[in-house]
């Protein structure tokens, strides 16, 4: 199927969110990730699942973009002996969003297709009706029999939500763009100023492991030890119900890049930042966090002696769930203010507080 054309690299922000690449077991990302990258940039990658390009001077200091290739899934726990699957989450889930999707299992010989099931309504007693699902009370239903469950589904087995994206008018829609679109955005920002004459080595990551512990930020940032960085994920979209512009600001779709103001945020590379899209008419909003950020800048905040960092959103409705929704016109404004930042870098830039 053709993807069309927009104002963004549609066609290859959808190759990413087609594959499945839970935290953990990101290779699938990072082969797409890297095939892309190496088209114009320097490419490598470590043991523990991060992928990285680059480009610019190779000995000249570095500036990290990081955005994180994994998404949230599912491992299997046991297989009982009418051949049900049990699973353990892999990053955070609600339950419900569980309920009814079809899955995908990596399987060592060939991926498998499952279902999840649950107790029809018709059978619930009542008070069970109105009680929420946990994930111990869930399975994977294959449709074969249990011997054949077991010797081709064993523990350790990574699943996803089977759901592809789709576009609703300027509107991407599907699993996993937490947070395959951030890992989309640091290298589109990498090929927007790979012809400038770049006084950095600018890196992109796509990191490996954020939804359970930011553990590819970790080991990235110490590889790297930049001189700062910026960590690219998603944030929630305030125009839906329910979600407090009180505690989230106002970060409704078209509003642009979402930047982030706290402790933990360097306020000299925000400034930085700001003045770069007040400049290039680069629409972006701003959110407060009182505390660490829950992105993979909190990680690489902390590297060695400290890289000074900044994090930049993209607002995305139904967090965490199989139609993650985001608004192209947002990702674009995050790789415009990223690549604006850069090009406007000084040679030994100062940041400190």
């Amino acid at each position: 199927m053709t993807t069309p054309a927009g104002p963004i690299n549609r066609p290859f922000l959808f190759d990413l969110l087609s594959v499945a690449a839970p935290s953990g077991a990101e290779r699938r990302a990072a082969d797409v990730w890297l095939k892309e990258a190496a088209t114009f940039a320097r490419t490598h990658e470590d043991h523990y699942g991060n992928a990285y390009a680059e480009v610019g001077p190779e000995n000249a200091p570095v500036i990290a973009l990081m955005g994180h290739l994994d998404e949230i899934g599912l491992i299997v726990s046991h297989v009982n002996d009418d051949g049900h699957i049990s699973v353990l989450g892999v990053g955070g889930w609600d339950p419900q969003v569980l309920v009814g999707q079809r899955i995908r299992l990596l399987a060592p010989g060939g991926d498998m297709l499952g279902v999840i099931g649950k107790k029809a309504i018709h059978v619930m007693e009542q008070e069970e009706r109105s009680k929420a699902s946990k994930l111990e009370e869930l399975w994977i239903d294959v449709g074969l029999e249990a011997g054949e469950v077991k010797d081709q589904i064993p523990v350790g087995t990574y699943g996803v939500i089977e759901q592809g994206p789709l576009m609703i008018g300027t509107k991407v829609v599907s699993r996993a763009l937490d947070n395959r679109v951030g890992a989309f955005i640091v290298l589109e920002a990498l090929r927007a100023i790979k012809d400038l004459p770049l006084k950095h080595r600018i890196v992109a990551v796509g990191t490996a492991q954020e939804e359970i512990g930011v553990f590819g930020a970790h080991t990235s940032g110490y590889a790297l030890d930049p001189v700062a960085g910026i960590a690219v994920d998603v944030t929630h979209e305030t125009g839906q119900p329910g979600v407090k512009k009180e505690k989230y600001g106002v970060a409704p779709f078209g509003s642009g890049a979402n930047l982030s103001v706290g402790p933990m945020n360097n306020p000299t590379l925000l400034r930085q930042l700001t003045e770069a899209a007040r400049k290039n008419d680069i629409p972006y909003t701003l959110s407060a966090s009182g505390r660490y950020t829950g992105t993979d800048s909190d990680a690489l905040t902390l590297v060695r002696g400290g890289v000074p960092t900044a994090v930049v959103s993209i607002p995305n409705r139904y967090m965490h769930s199989p139609s993650e929704m985001i608004d192209e016109r947002d990702a674009k404004a995050c790789i415009d203010i990223i690549a604006a930042w850069i090009k406007d870098l000084e040679e030994t830039p100062e940041f400190k507080r």
